[in-house]
């Protein structure tokens, strides 16, 4: 069966979003291209991505612009074409259609879609962001591996990724630090 892995930026606080809309929720993100190599190849090649709709749509607003730029630097394009060509799996009550290749909607169900995502597809599937999804699939211990970036900012409030999850416990396999303060977490679950 596929592994479930999720990957998401975190302050040393537990937030994985602050409450500012106008920043999208990424305004104490300290960005470090080293560091979005590394994530990659922790995480590895996967073609199936797991998003909300609150995350999708910033996801759609933010890449698909670098599709149709000529200008665009080239590792942004790379990554606009990495996701333009994964499956995007979005749950969404609000979201109905999409113009982004390779998205398919869902309005409810989903841990029954999810197990079926795990027992399907040709290689492991990723969540990002999406913090209900996180929590959603973390409470039914569906994820198999947690990737976090976490940042050297006490956010102080924000979104917490956990927030009403029942314990339990991680087995650490690596930890990076990066000369931007940024550390990257590698967990299994027990």
């Amino acid at each position: 069966m596929n592994k479930i892995k999720m990957l998401n930026r975190i302050s040393i606080d537990g937030y994985f979003a602050s409450l500012n809309e106008a920043s999208s929720g990424m305004d104490w993100f300290i960005h470090d291209p080293e560091v979005d190599k590394a994530a990659h190849a922790i995480g590895g090649k996967m073609n199936t991505l797991i998003l909300g709709g609150t995350t999708y749509r910033l996801f759609e607003r933010s890449w698909v612009p670098f599709l149709r730029n000529p200008d665009a630097p080239g590792h942004l394009k790379e990554i606009a074409e990495e996701l333009t060509g994964m499956t995007k799996v979005v749950f969404s009550r609000t979201l109905k259609e999409s113009e982004w290749e390779n998205t398919r909607i869902y309005g409810e169900r989903l841990i029954e879609v999810v197990r079926q995502l795990k027992q399907d597809s040709n290689s492991d599937i990723l969540v990002m962001g999406s913090g209900s999804i996180v929590q959603q699939l973390a409470e039914e211990r569906l994820i198999d591996e947690y990737i976090f970036i976490v940042s050297p900012v006490v956010a102080g409030n924000g979104k917490l990724l956990f927030e009403h999850v029942k314990p339990f416990d991680l087995k650490p396999v690596e930890a990076k630090t990066f000369e931007s303060g940024n550390v990257i977490i590698h967990y299994l679950m027990k």
